[in-house]
C-alpha cells in the first residue's frame, strides 16, 4: 500500500467503468479536475 502526502499528485492507474470500458487517470491530465472516491458498501464492517 502506499501512501499519497497530502497535495502530491496521485499516481497514473486505470479501472474499469460501469460502460464495461476502462478508465485511466492519464486521460484527464491537463484536461478536467479528477476526484476518487472510495465508498464501502452499505452495512459492512469497516
Amino acid at each position: 500500500m502506499a501512501i499519497i502526502e497530502t497535495g502530491a499528485n496521485a499516481p497514473a492507474f486505470e479501472l474499469d467503468s460501469h460502460l464495461d470500458k476502462k478508465v485511466s487517470s492519464i486521460d484527464f491530465v491537463g484536461k478536467k479536475n479528477l476526484l476518487l472516491v472510495f465508498y464501502p458498501l452499505d452495512f459492512t464492517p469497516t
